[in-house]
């Protein structure tokens, strides 16, 4: 029991776990933003949820580049010699 608290812990403590889920509702955010433009016949409300689907983007892509760098960094400290 005290080894699985252990783990949720070190999840908890992992930036990774996070940005991974964050990235997850930022896709679920963006595909809604994107669904209700095809709902609406305003134009300023599709103009303001496009915008909100690019901005959610760069979001999305940021920490997508965040996670890419901790991967290689943790890949490199692993190469290095102790």
């Amino acid at each position: 029991m005290q080894q699985h608290a252990a783990k949720s812990s070190d999840t908890a403590r992992d930036p990774l776990h996070h940005t991974h889920k964050m990235s997850t509702k930022f896709a679920e955010i963006i595909d809604h933003l994107r669904r209700d433009i095809d709902h609406v016949d305003e134009p300023k409300f599709k103009a303001m949820f496009e915008t909100a689907a690019e901005v959610m983007g760069g979001l999305a892509t940021a920490f997508k580049h965040y996670e890419q760098k901790s991967e290689a960094a943790g890949d490199e400290a692993a190469r290095k010699p102790r």
